[in-house]
C-alpha cells in the first residue's frame, strides 16, 4: 500500500507514470476541481469516477487559483492538505496539483482515456473536451450528488449562533 503523500504527484512524475506511452492498457480517468472542504458528494463522484476505469488522477485546484475562482477567503483548507486527504481516498491514484484557472493543460498533457465531470456543467464549457476526444478518449457527465455543496456547508457554518463562553 502506497502512502497518500507518495500519491501527490507533479505533472512530470504524473506522466512518466500514467502518460499514453506508460500506461499500457490501463484505462486512465481523469477529474479535477477545489475539493476545498471534502464531502460525502465529493467521495461519491470520486468513486463513481474510478469505476469508470483502472486508475484515477484528480486535479486539485493550487491555493492562488482556488482564489482566484473562489474569491478572498477561499480556500479554507491549503492546498497540500487537500491534496493528502484526496490522495489518502482509496478510489484515488494520484493527485496533482495545477496553477492555472482550468486544468487544461494538464488533461492535454496526460490525455486521459475519460474526462469527468460533475452534471452542473453544460457538455461545451468541460476544459479538455476537445483535447481528449480529439486523442480518442470520451468525456463523461457525472450527476451532482443532491444536498451537498462546499458553499453550502461554509453558509451553515457562517451562520451559526456564536458559542457561549465555556462555564466556569
Amino acid at each position: 500500500m502506497t502512502s497518500a503523500a507518495s500519491r501527490i504527484l507533479s505533472l512530470a512524475d504524473a506522466l512518466q507514470r500514467f502518460g499514453r506511452p506508460h500506461r499500457g492498457a490501463q484505462r486512465l480517468v481523469f477529474t479535477n476541481g477545489c475539493f476545498d472542504l471534502l464531502h460525502p458528494g465529493h467521495i461519491k463522484t470520486l468513486e463513481a469516477s474510478r469505476a469508470l476505469g483502472d486508475a484515477l488522477i484528480v486535479g486539485l485546484n493550487s491555493d492562488a487559483s482556488v482564489r482566484q475562482l473562489k474569491g478572498p477567503g477561499r480556500p479554507i483548507i491549503p492546498e497540500q492538505e487537500r491534496a493528502e486527504l484526496l490522495a489518502a481516498l482509496e478510489c484515488v491514484d494520484a493527485v496533482v496539483i495545477y496553477n492555472q484557472p482550468t486544468p487544461r493543460e494538464t488533461i492535454a498533457a496526460l490525455l486521459p482515456d475519460v474526462l469527468v465531470k460533475g452534471g452542473d456543467w453544460p457538455g461545451d464549457q468541460i476544459v479538455g473536451r476537445a483535447e481528449v476526444e480529439a486523442a480518442g478518449g470520451r468525456v463523461v457527465s457525472i450527476p451532482v450528488v443532491p444536498d451537498y455543496s462546499t458553499t453550502a456547508i461554509l453558509q451553515t457554518i457562517r451562520n451559526l449562533p456564536p458559542a457561549s463562553p465555556p462555564e466556569s
